[in-house]
């Protein structure tokens, strides 16, 4: 996210997320996607990726796609219209690593104020873009969080991880 807390600009743009990039720098991305076994993701998020022109990154594993519609399935790529509590207890009780939630914003406030996010890891992208959309809405319950872990890296980027205090 950008240092002022949006994920996109104001007509869903992501160049700023450019800023960062640099050959051979993945911010620990590989090593993250080993660790999860099943992705959650919004349909508008989702979209955006493949209208992009780039396939989505996890297709290897299930990937769970948030939409008010009633769409069929398209590999692993499971377009999901029920209860979102319902599916991740479901999940859960497979034998597995994480579950990832890949965006977007009403999808993740949602998690947070179900307290279903046990982690966060937040990269700030040294840049103040003034108007978006925003990660976290400004009606979000109070949550403690403990820091698990901070890393900043030559191009500015600086990645949190925290986790939910129970």
């Amino acid at each position: 996210m950008s240092l002022d807390g949006y994920i996109a600009g104001p007509n869903d743009e992501l160049d700023f997320l450019s800023q960062v990039e640099m050959e051979g720098e993945d911010y620990g991305y590989s090593k993250f996607c080993q660790q999860i076994d099943t992705v959650i993701i919004g349909k508008r998020s989702f979209d955006k990726v493949v209208d992009m022109g780039f396939e989505y990154p996890h297709l290897d594993k299930p990937v769970y796609i948030f939409t008010r519609q009633n769409l069929p399935a398209k590999g692993n790529c499971i377009y999901y219209s029920g209860d979102l509590v319902q599916l991740l207890k479901q999940i859960r009780t497979q034998q597995g690593k994480h579950i990832y939630c890949d965006g977007g914003a009403e999808l993740a406030n949602q998690l947070l104020e179900l307290q279903l996010i046990d982690e966060i890891i937040l990269s700030i992208i040294p840049v103040l873009l003034g108007k978006g959309i925003r990660l976290f809405r400004e009606t979000l319950s109070s949550s403690r969080l403990e820091l698990k872990e901070s890393k900043t890296y030559s191009s500015g980027l600086v990645q949190l991880h925290y986790a939910r205090k129970v």
